[in-house]
């Protein structure tokens, strides 16, 4: 399917510490702010709006460099009548890492499967039922694994993603495109706006630029702070975008999917969606006519798509 749009505090289960804290901006209210620990992570967890309220709850996750901040427009919006969960996902943000992976490998700590275990200890620390999912960049990334996952089933209502590709689709696009010469323009169209993932391979240099020059041009346009989250977060690209094909996620989902290609995205290309169908066949395509930053930049226009979207799938049907 496609279509184009117009332009009280709970208890904290074991394993979780909570405290409350005024909402950032002043105008939504209680932000209830717990750590929950998850294999050698401590995450900063933070909820808003009607614990046990009537609809299903909202899980968004943050992409790179940010942290849970990027979606403080959307929360402000969607948490009226909702239970919205935000976090910092593993040694972003507030949160860190607390202790060695099993292997010792200083990667490992980094690993999609373990972005996923993060994803559901949040689910349940937090106490919440079937919620609808939501990923952005990164936070996209592992949000179509944990759709993959097993405990998706009963848990994951629906999923929203945003500029963030399955990782097991993207490397099948690739292949596909790679096997014709009639679209080999479209593979190479594709790793041209790719080419920073090549760059954050390198030793040393990321980090630099990411300290001496990116981070406060980047600090500029987003008009908050990001401290050293740009430097935290290249393991997620080494980590993981090199692995075996067998490593990644490949069982695809039925479940209902909106992917919304921001068509002005300048490191993914609108054409990535093409064969989403095939592993994911109850896919929907929105397209906005925006960059990478819509859900921060138009956060009203991205809270109400989401809504439209969760009302047209309450159950997680079809």
């Amino acid at each position: 399917m496609d279509h184009d749009p117009q332009t009280p505090e709970h208890p904290l289960k074991q394993g979780a510490a909570g405290s409350q804290a005024p909402g950032p901006d002043g105008r939504r209210g209680m932000v209830r702010r717990s750590t929950v620990r998850s294999h050698g992570a401590e995450l900063a967890v933070y909820e808003y709006g009607v614990l046990d309220a009537e609809l299903p709850g909202i899980l968004l996750v943050h992409g790179y460099p940010d942290d849970h901040r990027v979606f403080d427009g959307a929360v402000e919006r969607l948490a009226a009548d909702r239970h919205v969960i935000t976090y910092d996902t593993r040694n972003a943000g507030a949160s860190r890492l607390s202790g060695d992976t099993a292997d010792g490998h200083p990667l490992s700590a980094y690993r999609l499967e373990l972005l996923v275990e993060d994803l559901y200890a949040v689910l349940d620390a937090t106490g919440t039922g079937s919620v609808h999912l939501v990923g952005h960049d990164w936070g996209s990334i592992q949000g179509w694994a944990a759709i993959q996952d097993p405990r998706a089933s009963g848990r994951i209502l629906s999923y929203s993603s945003i500029s963030g590709p399955d990782l097991g689709h993207f490397r099948r696009w690739f292949r596909t495109r790679l096997r014709s010469p009639r679209l080999w323009p479209q593979a190479l169209m594709q790793a041209a706006r790719s080419w920073y993932v090549a760059a954050f391979q390198l030793p040393v240099l990321p980090e630099a630029a990411w300290k001496y020059l990116l981070t406060a041009g980047y600090e500029k346009r987003a008009g908050r702070k990001i401290g050293d989250n740009g430097v935290r977060g290249l393991q997620l690209y080494r980590a993981n975008m090199l692995r075996p094909v067998g490593s990644l996620p490949d069982g695809g989902w039925a479940g209902p999917v909106q992917v919304i290609v921001p068509l002005k995205d300048p490191f993914l290309s609108p054409k990535l969606v093409s064969g989403l169908q095939e592993h994911f066949p109850g896919v929907t395509v929105t397209r906005v006519h925006a960059g990478h930053w819509w859900p921060e930049r138009r956060s009203e226009d991205f809270a109400a798509l989401l809504l439209r979207w969760f009302a047209a799938h309450p159950d997680g049907s079809v």
